[in-house]
C-alpha cells in the first residue's frame, strides 16, 4: 500500500488525482470551510474516490504531525497561489499567505519517499526568480532551516552553498528537485492551464523519474480539424456551418497534411461539454451544479473561451483575469458563464462529484482547484517510479543473498 498526505486540498482535484493514482490517504488537510464542506458531502454522498479520505479541516500548521508515520510514498500539496498568481499583488515572501515555509517543515517532519508541489505559472516569473530557486533549495535541503533573525536571502545564499559545497548530500535528509512548467492541455484537460509542478524524490532512495511526456497536442487537434475533418464530423457540425480554416494556419496544415501528428488532439470546450444540454433548456433541469447565471459581457481582457478550443485558464471567482474567463463564447458569438457543472467538467472532475456553496462560491474552489485528470497522470508517474525502485532493491537484496549462499 502507497500512503499520501495532501496538504492544501481545497475541493480535493490533486487529492483525487493521487487516489486515482493507487495511493491510500491517511491525512487530508484544507482550512476553507467551503472546500472542505464539498468534500464532506461528497462523504455523506458515499462518493468513493474521497469516501475514506481522513478530513482535516485547519491550518497545515496546526496539524499534529506526529500521528503520520514518516516515510509515506508520497505527500502532495499546492501552497497558496496568491502570493505569485498573475491576478494577484505578487507579494511572494513578504505575503502572508506564503505557505511554501510550512510546505518545507512538514517536509522535514515526515521524510516523505516523493512529494509533488503545484503553483502558479506566475512562480516562474523574472521578478520571482530569486525566490523560486529559494523555494527549490528549500525543498532539496529541508534539514537546513532557516535561522532565527537570518533573512531569507542570506537563508538562500546559505542553501547555494551547501548546493555547490556537496557536504549534505549523503549525510542528512536530502531530496532530488525538478520544477517542470506544463500546460494542462498538453495531459487532454480542455483547458489551457498553465502550472508548475516542483517533485521531488529523496536522495537515498534510487528513484529514476521525468515528468510525464505529453500525450496531446494543438498540432493534432489542427489536423482532425482541418485535414481530415474528424473533428467537425464526430461533433454533427454541417460542412456550411464549420468555420474556415485561418489563413494564417495555411503552411502549418500543408506540413501536417504530408506529416501527420502522432499525439492525440488537444481537447476543446465541445469536446468537455458534447452531451451537457444547455443550462437555459429544460432539459438540464435536474443535473446538479448544472444552472444557468446571467450577467456575462465581454470587455478587454475579458472574451471568453472559444468552443473549438481548449478552455482559457479557469480561475478563481466569478470574473477572472485577464487570460482566462469563467464564460465560452457560443457559436452565434455571444457569450455566457459556464455552469459549475461545465467548470467541473473542464476541470476534469467525475460528473457525480457536487460542490458546496453558492455559484461564485463553487467557481472559486474551481478555479483554485488541481485538475484531476493531471493530478492523476503526475502522481501514477510518481507512484511508478517508487515501484520500479521498489524492484531495484529487491533484487539487489536477492542478489546479495544467493552470493552469501555461494
Amino acid at each position: 500500500m502507497m500512503r499520501a498526505v495532501e496538504l492544501f486540498a481545497g475541493a480535493g482535484g490533486l487529492a483525487m488525482g493521487v487516489s486515482l493514482a493507487g495511493f491510500k490517504s491517511l491525512a487530508v488537510v484544507e482550512w476553507d470551510k467551503w472546500a472542505c464542506d464539498t468534500v464532506r458531502e461528497n462523504q455523506r454522498r458515499g462518493y468513493p474516490l474521497v469516501d475514506g479520505w481522513p478530513l482535516h479541516e485547519g491550518d497545515v500548521r496546526g496539524v499534529d504531525w506526529t500521528s503520520i508515520p514518516q516515510d509515506i510514498e508520497l505527500l502532495a500539496g499546492g501552497p497558496p497561489c496568491q502570493p505569485f498568481s498573475m491576478g494577484g499583488k505578487h507579494k511572494a515572501h513578504d505575503d502572508k499567505r506564503d505557505m511554501f515555509p510550512a510546505t518545507v517543515q512538514i517536509v522535514r517532519t515526515l521524510r516523505p519517499k516523493t512529494f509533488i508541489v503545484e503553483n502558479v505559472k506566475g512562480l516562474t516569473r523574472s521578478s520571482f526568480a530569486n525566490y523560486f530557486e529559494y523555494i527549490k533549495l528549500q525543498l532539496e535541503f529541508p534539514e537546513a532551516p532557516r535561522r532565527a533573525h537570518e533573512s531569507w536571502f542570506d537563508h538562500l545564499l546559505r542553501l547555494q552553498t551547501e548546493k555547490t559545497s556537496g557536504r549534505m548530500h549523503g549525510n542528512v535528509l536530502t531530496y532530488n528537485v525538478t520544477a517542470t512548467l506544463v500546460s494542462a492541455a498538453d495531459y487532454g484537460v480542455p483547458q489551457k492551464r498553465e502550472r508548475v509542478f516542483i517533485v521531488g524524490t529523496r536522495s537515498d532512495l534510487d528513484i529514476d523519474w521525468h515528468f510525464p511526456e505529453a500525450t496531446h497536442s494543438e498540432d493534432a487537434l489542427i489536423f482532425s480539424k482541418w485535414v481530415t475533418g474528424e473533428y467537425w464530423e464526430r461533433h454533427k457540425v454541417a460542412k456550411r456551418a464549420r468555420p474556415l480554416p485561418p489563413e494564417r494556419m495555411a503552411k502549418r496544415i500543408e506540413k501536417l497534411a504530408a506529416n501527420p501528428p502522432q499525439a492525440l488532439p488537444w481537447r476543446t470546450v465541445r469536446d468537455a461539454l458534447a452531451d451537457l444540454p444547455d443550462p437555459r433548456t429544460r432539459s438540464s433541469h435536474g443535473i446538479r451544479d448544472h444552472r444557468f447565471q446571467d450577467g456575462a459581457k465581454v470587455y478587454p481582457g475579458h472574451t471568453g473561451s472559444p468552443l473549438d478550443q481548449p478552455a482559457k485558464t479557469i480561475k478563481a471567482g466569478d470574473h477572472g483575469v485577464p487570460g482566462g474567463e469563467n464564460m465560452m463564447v457560443l457559436p452565434d458569438g455571444s457569450v455566457r458563464y459556464f455552469t459549475a457543472r461545465e467548470t467541473a467538467r473542464i476541470q476534469t472532475f467525475p460528473d457525480g462529484y457536487v460542490f458546496h456553496g453558492s455559484w461564485s462560491e463553487t467557481m472559486r474552489q474551481l478555479g483554485n482547484a488541481v485538475p484531476v485528470a493531471l493530478g492523476r497522470i503526475v502522481a501514477s508517474s510518481v507512484a511508478e517510479a517508487i515501484i520500479r525502485s521498489e524492484l531495484r532493491r529487491v533484487d539487489a537484496e536477492q542478489s546479495k543473498s544467493k552470493k552469501r549462499a555461494a
